[in-house]
């Protein structure tokens, strides 16, 4: 699986902006897809997760009500909806692919594939 993240940008703060995650292969609908972030100077964290029926999906503590995740199996791609966007939510968002139940839902470990990420920089 090959993914491809855009919609990354310039916002100000208070601002929103849709990413998109598009897959290539015909096995899009058997992962789950999560996206994650990585400020500089910081370690890459947990943003959202959705799993491959799109029925269940997770959040980080602190973006849950601001963040939302979703995807179109149709189009093998996954979206993350970024509202009340902060300076610090300033960073490269990745998408990323895995099988889910091999490890804890937020395990970077547990992720089999990667997109080479979009940068968000949130200006106050």
């Amino acid at each position: 699986v090959q993914l491809q993240a855009s919609g990354g940008g310039l916002v100000q703060a208070g601002g929103s902006l849709r990413l998109s995650c598009a897959a290539s292969g015909r096995t899009f609908s058997s992962y789950a897809m999560g996206w994650f972030r990585q400020a500089p100077g910081k370690e890459r964290e947990f943003v959202a997760v959705i799993r491959s029926s799109g029925g269940s999906t997770y959040y980080a503590d602190s973006m849950k009500g601001r963040f939302s995740i979703s995807r179109d199996n149709a189009k093998s791609t996954v979206y993350l909806q970024l509202n009340s966007l902060k300076p610090e939510d300033t960073a490269v968002y990745y998408c990323a692919a895995r099988i889910w139940g091999s490890s804890a839902y937020a395990d970077q470990g547990g992720y089999m594939y990667w997109g080479q990420g979009t940068q968000v920089t949130v200006s106050s």
